[in-house]
């Protein structure tokens, strides 16, 4: 009986993959590996912060050993990873015994960015250690702040979107955000002195623009006003710009591609923003009224149950 069932189970699932064959990959070889994507940005992550992570313990005589033995690893296995990546996106019209080689053209133009990229991220180190009370070191921050982690992602992710390289950005960002919370897509482009406070339910979308020393609590989405028009708004500015020494409360939305939020506005929480606001403007919204209710004992009368004071 079991066996019975088994095999309409596998007929109906077939029938499906016949009806449904945008997602199904059979006969693909050279096929995207998340888990190689996911090891190379672990080896990223570990040339950026050397000595941190890592199973080694780093030497300072062995350092260059120590950054050749990764860099070689991550360009067979990136290199790698991105001629499967671009040999099925229309983008690039690649010639098959071209491919590889425009690989590793985007590899090194990639990897040639690390020290810029490192340089942006001891600012981001810099901000959150100034900016938290409740760091206790520079090591605490690099070694444990998921504000931090989203950071170091979105920058290298944004380095691999500029080169135009599909898909491998993407998997990199959202590898990211289903760790902590956090959605930045690789397509931002964000200053330096970033920082991230607490960041659980952060969304950050593809066209925003964010300046020098920007800080944001949980929470805050910089999004889009709509997105009903799909693929038709591809290519265009939709989400805001978030100007330099600005800081954006927990929860606050601030939505549209003509959206400014001037030098040095601070936005407090639960704000919905649609509009441009001018330089060091403070914007709240009116705080709510709150009501507290009593719990009674239950022979009182109608009017001591739904006895409550406001404030």
């Amino acid at each position: 009986m079991g066996n019975i069932r088994i095999k309409g189970l596998v007929e109906m699932l077939v029938k499906s993959y016949d009806e449904y064959a945008d997602i199904i990959k059979v006969n693909t070889n050279n096929q995207l590996n998340r888990s190689v994507i996911i090891d190379v940005l672990e080896k990223l992550r570990c040339l950026l912060f050397p000595g941190y992570f890592g199973k080694k313990n780093l030497k300072s005589g062995s350092i260059e050993y120590y950054t050749g033995d990764l860099l070689e690893d991550v360009i067979f296995n990136l290199t790698r990873q991105i001629a499967f990546a671009i040999q099925r996106w229309e983008a690039f019209d690649i010639c098959e015994d071209g491919i590889f080689d425009k690989a590793e053209e985007l590899c090194f133009a990639f990897l040639e960015k690390l020290p810029v990229i490192r340089e942006y991220l001891d600012t981001d180190v810099d901000a959150a250690f100034d900016g938290d009370p409740a760091a206790a070191s520079k090591d605490e921050i690099i070694s444990s702040y998921p504000g931090l982690y989203a950071i170091l992602v979105s920058r290298l992710a944004h380095e691999l979107h500029i080169l135009s390289v599909p898909l491998i950005p993407r998997i990199m960002t959202e590898h990211a955000h289903s760790l902590t919370g956090i959605d930045i897509h690789p397509g931002a482009s964000i200053g330096r002195y970033f920082f991230i406070d607490h960041g659980t339910g952060i969304v950050v979308g593809e066209t925003t623009v964010i300046g020098d020393h920007v800080k944001l609590y949980q929470g805050v989405t910089l999004g889009a006003l709509s997105t009903r028009g799909g693929q038709l708004l591809k290519n265009t500015k939709r989400h805001p710009t978030i100007e330099s020494h600005v800081t954006i409360y927990s929860g606050a939305s601030i939505l549209g591609g003509e959206t400014v939020i001037k030098e040095g506005v601070v936005v407090g929480s639960n704000a919905f923003i649609t509009s441009s606001v001018p330089e060091k403007t403070k914007v709240s919204i009116k705080n709510p009224e709150l009501q507290y209710k009593r719990d009674h004992e239950p022979q009182q009368s109608a009017w001591e149950e739904n006895w409550y004071y406001t404030i």
